[in-house]
Parts: structure tokens; C-alpha cells; sequence
């Protein structure tokens, strides 16, 4: 079942009508050099950046999205690649980061927050995702980057949502984190979810993604599947192919 597509976005100079879809358990990796438009696509489907055309379907049903908060309803997620910025409030805990897209669920009509729900649910989340912190009222600046991450990614599941982008997932984290990102995208997909992940580190891509879309110059110059039916030179010819739009971009 297609989980999320994309039709002709559309977002000048950056994004050149890209069209692609994501299936329910599937991850869809992004290449691309610096500057393809990998991000710029992903904010303009997340609503962070506006679009000057375009369609964004979701579950078979066209979603109109002109900011995050359209696109948190719709049911997609986003992890940018600046999680201490854009990800995190640093200056608070695990528990409250956690917490930050579903705090409708832990407060009542006069904002009184249900402190003891939000803890059970934020300790069950530091559980399953392996989350190193002393316990959930840990400032989260104090936690290692991998760490910070895992607590990105609680907060996109305690919202339920059914697509998640992830932007340069790995960025900053040693590799042992990395291993376990890598898990746990793949038990995300093997639990139903569409994943989209951009990635600058080729091996990475090829490692998680069932195919892989190709930008360059802001368009989507390919489609590959991801594994070793692929190499890094092709993915490069792609990523260097200049005003070719992709044919069949949108299979």
C-alpha cells in the first residue's frame, strides 16, 4: 500500500516538479551532492517552506499542507538534520522533549499537565529505544548526540505518525549509535512505516534503503534499487546528470 506521494513539487529555483511515492514499510533513501535539494524537498512536503505547485497525496487521499502543524495532522514526521535546533529544546528534559508534538495528550483545558502519564510514557520510551540518560528529567543538551537523536525519534513515535522524513540521521553520532539508528529505522519499517532517508554517506543509503531516489540540480534524475543490486558509481552518474529529468520517477 503507498503510504505517501509526491507529485510535481514544485518550489523555485530549488525543486523542479519532483514526483516519487513511499510505500507502508519501506524505506526510500535520498542521494545527491550538496545542493541537489534533498533538504529543500523534504521541508517543502514537511510544510516548513512554501511550495509554488504540487500534490502531496496521503493514504490514497490528497492532504493540503502549508505548514508543520498541517503536515504533524496528515501523520508525517520530520527529523532535520539539525536536531539541536530544529529537533530539540535543549534547555529542558528527556521527559518534556519527548512529550514536545503530543502535549494535548498530557494536559487538560486549563494547561495542567498530567506529570505522572507523561513520565510512565516517557520511561517506556527511554526503555525501548535503549535511550542512555541517568532517568527522563536529565536536561537533554547533557546527552550524547546518539542519544539526542533517540529522543528526536520518541517524539515522532509517541505522535503515531505513519511517514517519517529522516534528515542525515546519523549525523554526528559515533558508530556504535549508528548501528543502532540503523535498527531501529528497519524495525520502524518492518512495523508498517514509510521512511524517507536523506543521506550524504553512500554506504548508508545503500545499506538501509529498499530503492533509492537521485537528485541533481533540484531534480529527481533516478530511481535504484538499494542493496547490492546497486553500486556507488551509478548513484554518482545519476547525482552528477545535469537537466535530465528522471524517467519513471514517479514508479
Amino acid at each position: 500500500e503507498t503510504a505517501l506521494e509526491v507529485r510535481a513539487i514544485t518550489r523555485k529555483p530549488d525543486l523542479k516538479e519532483i514526483s516519487f511515492s513511499v510505500k507502508k514499510g519501506e524505506i526510500l533513501g535520498f542521494a545527491g551532492l550538496m545542493g541537489a535539494g534533498r533538504t529543500e524537498l523534504a521541508r517543502a512536503i514537511f510544510g516548513a517552506d512554501p511550495r509554488d505547485g504540487g500534490e502531496i497525496i496521503v493514504h490514497g487521499r490528497q492532504v493540503h499542507i502549508a505548514s508543520p502543524r498541517d503536515a504533524v495532522a496528515a501523520g508525517i514526521g520530520y527529523l532535520s538534520e539539525d536536531r539541536k535546533q530544529f529537533g530539540l529544546a535543549l534547555g529542558i528534559d528527556v521527559r518534556g522533549n519527548i512529550a514536545l508534538t503530543s502535549l494535548d495528550r498530557f494536559s487538560d483545558r486549563f494547561l495542567r499537565v498530567n506529570e505522572a502519564g507523561l513520565a510512565k510514557v516517557a520511561t517506556s520510551y527511554i526503555a525501548s529505544l535503549a535511550i542512555r540518560t541517568p532517568s527522563d528529567q536529565q536536561e537533554v543538551r547533557l546527552l550524547s548526540g546518539g542519544n539526542q537523536q533517540k529522543v528526536v525519534i520518541a517524539k515522532w513515535l509517541l505522535r503515531d505518525c505513519d511517514i517519517l522524513i529522516f534528515d542525515e540521521p546519523t549525523r554526528g553520532i559515533d558508530v556504535g549509535a549508528k548501528a543502532e539508528i540503523y535498527r531501529l529505522l528497519q524495525s520502524l519499517a518492518e512495523a508498517g512505516k514509510a521512511i524517507i532517508v536523506i543521506s550524504s554517506e553512500l554506504p548508508e543509503v545503500l545499506r538501509l534503503s529498499h530503492r533509492i531516489a537521485v537528485m541533481c540540480e533540484g531534480r529527481l534524475t533516478g530511481i535504484l534499487p538499494g542493496g547490492p543490486a546497486t553500486s556507488q558509481h551509478e548513484i554518482m552518474r545519476l547525482a552528477t546528470q545535469r537537466d535530465h529529468a528522471a524517467e519513471g520517477a514517479s514508479a
